[in-house]
């Protein structure tokens, strides 16, 4: 900056304007005055002249004291004051002199500290509030009084990423960065309320528990900030909950209905003859037995998804284990006029670690579900081979009936419990008791506490097949 801008450079200059003024003053007054008075008056020209040079040199000695005392400090202050304005909040000022400059400057110093130790507050509750969010399971999405979104945690991050990257239908879809369509009407009665909302909302597949607050300021609403928690699990568990008192009740009442009043009939001697009274008798007992088939397979299936089904895990000979099924299940086939084709796997099929009889039980409920479905005539497949995968070799079993088949929009169903009260699952065609509607549930968690997988495939009217794949190593 030009000296002249200054204070001290007006100052200066100020000072020697004056001093010129009152030399050139006295000069047009004494002028005649020394010629007239004075022999040689150029001598007191002279000292006039010499006056104002010495002036001259003393206001500009003047002008650089007064530079270093005052200007100096005072742009130290501004500089300071500039790197805080740019973010660095420990500058300090010099303290040179104990006077109003010295005051100012301690002043000046004492504000910054306050600001640096404010500022230093501030980024703590920020980085606290910042390791919060990320911290949290649940997904947070800040949006501003437009509906943009300004701040979220990565699992927000993650939602919003997710909802983009949906196939919404057009009039579903929403612009990036803006509030996504499932939760705008929450959004918008959260701005014009100012009030805390919660609800539930449907997207795709998926349930989420969502809570709205308002960000409030002086002016107003000036956002909100939503909560977004993933409850489809609890949702399904809900559901499924519901799904089972419903279907236990209708699965019991029927028995327990029949049990009533078969033995109120024998009670109050309704029937007479000997053959009645037997045929009563064995329903109640058949009955009664359908009852004890389902708890048992009930309290199984309790265990199994408590994560307490014990395994008695050995060396397992695939091909024995299919040979003891046939056998089983061959002459009560040949009786019904169904035909039992196995076809006996040509290589070695040892499983590593498998519960022999727990597969059994799989095998058994299958072959139960496909001889009830299996009509006079038709054939049963039995069939066991070894399959190489990129995560090593497995055993495919497979049992592969020619009965009713199942529709393809209940296929994806058929291992949820109580799955035989829907229409694919009657009973047998001579009127027999069906199963209990838990048997393919439990199939399911018995290949799955094995590491492997079951797959179905049906079609209406040529059959169902089922193919287990086993790890030959065991459960990695």
């Amino acid at each position: 900056m030009a000296i002249w801008k200054t204070v001290v450079g007006k100052l200066w200059l100020t000072i020697i304007a004056l001093v010129a003024v009152v030399i050139s003053v006295n000069g047009l007054f004494f002028l005649n005055y020394i010629d007239l008075n004075f022999v040689d008056s150029s001598e007191v020209k002279h000292l006039f002249i010499y006056a104002g040079a010495v002036g001259f040199l003393l206001t500009t000695f003047f002008a650089f004291f007064l530079l270093k005392k005052i200007t100096q400090p005072l742009r130290e202050i501004k500089e300071a004051a500039g790197q805080i304005g740019q973010g660095d909040f420990t500058a300090r000022v010099a303290i040179r002199s104990t006077d109003e400059i010295g005051e100012l400057a301690n002043t000046f110093n004492s504000m910054a500290a306050e600001i640096d130790s404010l500022i230093q507050i501030l980024q703590h509750e920020r980085d606290h509030l910042s390791s919060v969010l990320r911290s949290m399971t649940d997904a947070v999405i800040s949006f501003n009084a437009d509906g943009k979104v300004i701040l979220t945690n990565p699992p927000g991050k993650h939602l919003l990423g997710d909802w983009i990257a949906t196939d919404w239908s057009e009039e579903e879809a929403y612009g990036e960065g803006e509030v996504p369509r499932p939760i705008q009407e929450i959004f918008h009665e959260v701005i014009r309320c100012g009030q805390d909302m919660t609800s539930k909302v449907h997207v795709k597949n998926e349930v989420f528990s969502v809570v709205m607050t308002p960000l409030v300021s002086a002016e107003g609403v000036r956002g909100a900030v939503a909560v977004f928690r993933n409850v489809t699990e609890e949702f399904k568990v809900e559901k499924l909950r519901t799904d089972f008192v419903a279907n236990i009740s209708h699965e019991i009442r029927t028995p327990l209905s029949m049990v009533q009043g078969y033995s109120e009939a024998l009670l109050d001697e309704i029937v007479t003859s000997a053959e009645e009274r037997k045929e009563l008798v064995q329903v109640i007992h058949d009955e009664s037995l359908r009852m004890g088939r389902l708890v048992k397979d009930l309290l199984d299936l309790a265990r199994m998804e408590a994560g307490h089904l014990d395994l008695n895990s050995q060396v397992l000979d695939v091909r024995q284990l299919m040979n003891r099924v046939y056998r089983k299940f061959a002459a009560l086939t040949k009786d019904k006029g169904i035909a039992l084709l196995y076809e006996e796997s040509k290589e070695p099929l040892v499983l590593q670690e498998a519960d022999g009889d727990r597969l059994e039980q799989v095998l058994t409920n299958l072959m139960d579900n496909a001889i009830r479905h299996t009509a006079t005539g038709s054939s049963i497949r039995l069939h066991a081979e070894l399959v190489p995968t990129k995560k090593g070799n497995e055993a495919k079993l497979v049992v592969a009936d020619e009965g009713q088949g199942i529709p393809a929009e209940d296929l994806p169903y058929i291992f949820e419990r109580f799955y035989k009260a829907d229409k694919a699952r009657k009973r047998d065609q001579n009127g027999a008791s069906g199963g209990t509607g838990l048997g393919l549930a439990i199939v399911s968690n018995i290949v799955e506490a094995h590491g492997g997988r079951i797959e179905a495939a049906s079609e209406v009217g040529s059959g169902t097949t089922f193919t287990i794949h086993l790890p030959m190593q065991g459960k990695s």
